[in-house]
Parts: C-alpha cells; sequence; structure tokens
C-alpha cells in the first residue's frame, strides 16, 4: 500500500492533491520561496520492498509512485518505469542506483578511542551515481516527469531542466540528464571547479556562468539565474525542496533503517541546503525512530545555527515566521568543505524538525576542526572530499562529550576530484 497521500507546505498551510502534475512548489509561494511542501503519509506502518533498487523498494513512500497510481499506473508499470530509467543512468555513469554500504569503520573508531561496542558507522555514497548522494534526489524528479509522459499528462515538448550548483549536484543532474537525453542548463559560479566544468560538458549540459550583478538582491546569484530560467519555463532540476519537494528523498533514510533499525545513539549530517538531513530526519520519524539528529555546518557559514537560535521564539509555529529564522549569511568565508557553504539553509524546516524531534542541534565547526576530518578520512579507506566528510567534523567537535561505547553514524559523500 502506497502512503503518501498529499503534500502540504510547513510554511503555510497550503495543500497540493497528489494527483497534481509538476507539484513543485507550494502554489503560494511565488516570488517568494519562504514556503516548503511536505509529504502527507497515511497512517500505517513502514513496510519496504525487497527490489534490489532503492526506488522500487522504497516507492511506498514516494509521492512520485503515488501520483503515477493515481493516474492508474500500476505496481508492475511503476517498477519497470524505474529499471529502465536506472539502466538508462548506469549506460551513462557506469553504475544504477542500489543500497548503498553501511558498515562500522574500524580505522576511524579507533582513531577516535570507541570501544569495540561502540564506533563510527559509515554510510559511503562515494559509489553512488555520479559519485555522491546527490542524484538520489533529483531521480524521483526524474521519475515524476517520465510518469507524467508515459501517462500522457506532459506537454509534446521537453521544456529545459535547470539547477543552480558547480559541484556534486551539477554532476548528478547533468548525469540524469544525459541518460534520458534531456536538454539542461547548469548555473555556476565564476571560478568553478575546472574538473566539473570539464564533465559538465562531456555530458552536453548547457553551462551558464553566474557572476554578481550589481543590483543582484542578497543571495546566490546562481540560485537568482536559475530562478528566472524557471520562471521562463525550466524545470527545477534542483536538490532544494522550497525549488522542488520532490527532491526530499527519503531513500538513504530508509536504508539506514533497514540495516541498523534503532541500533545507534546519534547521527551527524553534514548541511549545506538541508535536503539530505531532512530526508533522512523524515525516515527516521516514519520508523519511530528517535536519535539524535545533528546538523553540521562551518564557522564560514552557519545560517541553521542562527536560525535555531531563532526559531526557538516560535515554537511549533517557526516555519510561518521563515523571514524572523533563515536569511542569507552575511560573508560566506572560505572553507575546503566548500559544498555546505549554501548562505541559506534552503530546506531548514525539514532539519530543524529532525533536530527538534529526536533532541538534536546543530553542530558549528572551525576549519582545523574540517581538516582534522579530512585527515582522518583520508585513512580510513574511502575517498569522499572534505564537504563529504564534513559530519565527521561534528563527531570530533563532540566526540569529549561522548561515551566511548557509543555508536555514531555519519555519511561520507562525493568523491574527490
Amino acid at each position: 500500500m502506497l502512503r503518501v497521500v498529499g503534500l502540504r507546505c510547513a510554511a503555510c498551510g497550503a495543500t497540493v492533491d497528489i494527483g497534481a502534475t509538476h507539484p513543485w512548489r507550494c502554489p503560494r509561494s511565488g516570488a517568494d520561496r519562504r514556503h516548503v511542501l511536505r509529504i502527507v503519509r497515511a497512517p500505517g506502518p513502514h513496510t519496504p520492498g525487497d527490489d534490489p533498487n532503492p526506488f522500487v523498494a522504497f516507492e511506498a513512500e514516494s509521492a512520485w509512485a503515488a501520483y503515477a497510481e493515481a493516474h492508474g499506473m500500476r505496481a508492475e508499470a511503476r517498477a519497470a518505469l524505474v529499471h529502465e530509467l536506472d539502466a538508462a543512468v548506469a549506460a551513462v555513469a557506469g553504475t544504477g542506483f542500489r543500497r548503498t554500504p553501511l558498515i562500522r569503520n574500524a580505522a576511524l573508531s579507533d582513531a577516535l578511542g570507541f570501544s569495540a561496542g561502540g564506533g563510527v558507522w559509515v554510510k559511503d555514497e562515494t559509489g553512488n551515481v555520479a559519485g555522491s548522494h546527490k542524484a538520489r534526489h533529483l531521480f524521483p524528479i526524474l521519475l515524476h516527469l517520465r510518469a507524467a509522459e508515459v501517462l500522457g499528462l506532459a506537454g509534446s515538448v521537453r521544456p529545459l531542466l535547470a539547477i543552480a550548483s558547480c559541484g556534486n549536484a551539477a554532476l548528478a543532474a547533468a548525469t540524469l540528464a544525459a541518460a534520458v537525453r534531456w536538454p539542461i542548463a547548469v548555473h555556476v559560479p565564476p571560478g568553478a571547479n575546472p574538473a566539473v566544468l570539464a564533465r559538465l560538458a562531456t555530458l552536453g549540459a548547457q553551462v551558464v556562468t553566474c557572476p554578481r550583478r550589481r543590483n543582484d538582491p542578497p543571495g546566490d546569484p546562481c540560485v537568482h539565474r536559475f530562478r528566472e530560467a524557471v520562471a521562463a519555463g525550466a524545470i527545477p532540476f534542483s536538490v532544494q525542496g522550497p525549488e522542488n519537494a520532490l527532491c526530499l528523498d527519503r531513500t538513504l533514510g530508509f536504508e539506514i533503517v533497514e540495516g541498523l533499525g534503532d541500533a545507534f545513539d546519534r547521527v551527524f549530517l553534514q548541511v549545506g541546503g538541508g535536503a539530505l538531513a531532512t530526508g533522512i530526519g523524515d525516515a527516521l520519524a516514519v520508523a519511530g525512530i528517535e536519535r539524535p539528529v545533528h546538523a553540521v555546518q562551518t564557522e564560514a557559514c552557519a545560517p541553521l545555527a542562527r536560525a535555531w537560535t531563532a526559531a526557538a521564539a516560535f515554537g511549533d509555529d517557526a516555519p510561518a515566521h521563515w523571514a524572523a529564522c533563515m536569511w542569507p549569511w552575511e560573508h560566506v568565508g572560505n572553507s575546503a568543505a566548500s559544498g555546505i557553504l549554501d548562505d541559506e539553509t534552503y530546506d531548514w524546516v525539514g532539519v530543524w524538525e529532525a533536530m527538534r524531534r529526536s533532541g538534536g542541534s546543530p553542530v558549528v565547526v572551525s576549519e582545523d576542526t574540517v581538516a582534522a576530518a579530512d585527515a582522518l578520512t583520508r585513512g580510513c579507506g574511502i575517498d569522499a572530499d572534505p564537504t563529504g566528510s564534513a559530519g565527521l567534523a561534528g563527531v570530533l567537535e563532540l566526540r569529549p562529550h561522548l561515551a566511548d561505547d557509543d555508536r555514531v553514524l555519519v555519511i561520507f559523500s562525493g568523491v574527490r576530484r
């Protein structure tokens, strides 16, 4: 039984029917993106399937699948669509979507002084599609788009896909777009990584360089240009929930539940835009698991920690007071963990909910701690970059307050480039 029955805005309460085609944003958002749609779930247990592809195994909790079912697409056809797209992705990326490893890392556990019963469990996303977890967020959008085409609910001309990113999300988006031969524009800043730009060119993406304009409002110029493209008709192929709610994928969280249940004590997650932490927090909530979720940001850019403090004044109503809680970080510094220097935590509401529900908290780390986590990562057998291992920096920051037999969970994501 599919559990998703609709979408509801956390900020204003507006609802969207599960049968709506292209339900990307709250209908009241307009130019104001301080809205985000959240999944409305029917009561009942989380019941995963046994298909090796997580998008089939966990489809009961997927908005795209509920949309397809609402328009008459049966389970067999939905599974066939996932496998068809997965094969196309694998032809481009060299791998499709499978459950990713989740194991106790002995080297890290020993280095941090944990006991044999405790330690650091690592979910390794460096072997996922395009080298990070980002494609997990984008594949549900692609599934919705293809389902709409198959069902005859889309136009005859494919609109341009658009994303604002210069790293893992850009590569993931361009990889998926190439797999289905869908045109995509990737909005990047001046000085983007040449290796990333070269790969985007190989994948056939249109790269749009976005310098800051004198009349730009606060915030990322790439996001401004991306939003202009969406206003002109492009599909928001984004890893930011306020831009496209279907990106708030929960499959990685369900894999954690499947692999560990509640047999861990805390989870530390690197947070830039916040979609990863939102999805994992939501999955833990669906499974009824309450373990502290810690969102890790750097001193160079920590808008979530500021929002956490501001939100305390509003209690349960904090999402309705978005502007008073979350606004762009005024002076973004430099960090080796450059991929989490989003000047806004776009999905702060979902991360706030996860931390508040679980008894967690934000963790702000220094650049020295980021470097120490990166050095440990280099020696642990997983080739994650400093952004992808930044959750470990949170463990280092709180290690004096953790028991030796605590079982902590981190996600490593993003291969070194």
